[in-house]
Parts: structure tokens; C-alpha cells; sequence
């Protein structure tokens, strides 16, 4: 083994800190990335100014406190919005859709025709070839409305 007494120490930092602002972006949290930006300003400061290693890790420790609960704070304000909120919510997409009912709808509950699926619905009655429109859903059964 090496003699580690000639390291600097600011270089364990700032690759600390890079290596956490990688594993943000491979795994990402919005956590990382704070303990990334206290282990840079860290390094950064150790290397401007000659403090010691223990100072250096209470000043790590300090740093992520504030950097975490300011980056909270920060998310918490400004939510971070999907570029497609609806992307996993198929029926929630089809909201607003015409479809054409191929079984009928008695009861309650019936068949439509969307596009190249059918779907099983509810709403009011309503005979075969009729047009609707969908105006909810629960979980995979549309919900239907009569087109005014």
C-alpha cells in the first residue's frame, strides 16, 4: 500500500462529488445531486483555503444538511411536471375521445369501439352503432356519455 499523507484531500472531494452527480443521473432522486454540490463546494473550499480534514468532513456534513433541505425547498416550490403527465395512464388519454358502441350498452355496462381495440364501458344505455363520447374511466372500463 501507498503512503496516502502526500494526497490532497480536496481531490477526494471533488471525485466524490462527481461520482454522486453520476450516480444521480444513473439512478436519478433529486437527493444525489445535493450531496454531490456540498462534496464539490467542499473541495473547491479546501482547495482555496488550507483547513484541515477534519474540518473538511464537518464542513461536508454541514453543507449537505443545508444543500438538502434547500434543494427541498426548491423542489417543493417549483415541481418538476412531466413532459406527458398521461403517459401511463392510457384511459386518462381517452378522455374526450368519440367511439362508436358495438354492444350494447344495458344496464350500465356495454362494449365501443376505439380505434383498433374494444373497450369495455359504462354509462347510459345506448344501441349498437351509436356515437359517444368518453368522459372518464376506472382502471380499464370507459366511462361513456351521450354526445350532446
Amino acid at each position: 500500500m501507498g503512503d496516502l499523507e502526500g494526497l490532497d484531500p480536496q481531490w477526494g472531494w471533488l471525485a466524490l462529488g462527481v461520482v454522486l452527480a453520476t450516480a444521480e443521473m444513473l439512478v436519478p432522486g433529486y437527493f444525489l445531486i445535493w450531496l454531490a454540490a456540498a462534496a464539490i463546494a467542499t473541495g473547491l473550499l479546501a482547495m482555496a483555503t488550507p483547513i484541515e480534514v477534519t474540518i473538511q468532513i464537518a464542513l461536508f456534513a454541514g453543507l449537505s444538511v443545508v444543500a438538502v433541505l434547500a434543494g427541498k425547498r426548491w423542489l417543493r416550490n417549483n415541481p418538476i411536471e412531466g413532459a406527458d403527465p398521461l403517459m401511463n395512464d392510457r384511459g386518462g388519454r381517452l378522455v374526450g375521445e368519440t367511439v362508436v358502441v358495438t354492444q350494447v350498452i344495458a344496464g350500465g355496462t356495454g362494449r365501443v369501439h376505439l380505434g383498433d381495440t374494444e373497450w369495455g364501458v359504462r354509462g347510459p344505455d345506448a344501441e349498437p352503432g351509436t356515437r359517444m363520447r368518453v368522459s372518464g374511466h376506472d382502471g380499464a372500463v370507459l366511462i361513456v356519455e351521450h354526445i350532446l
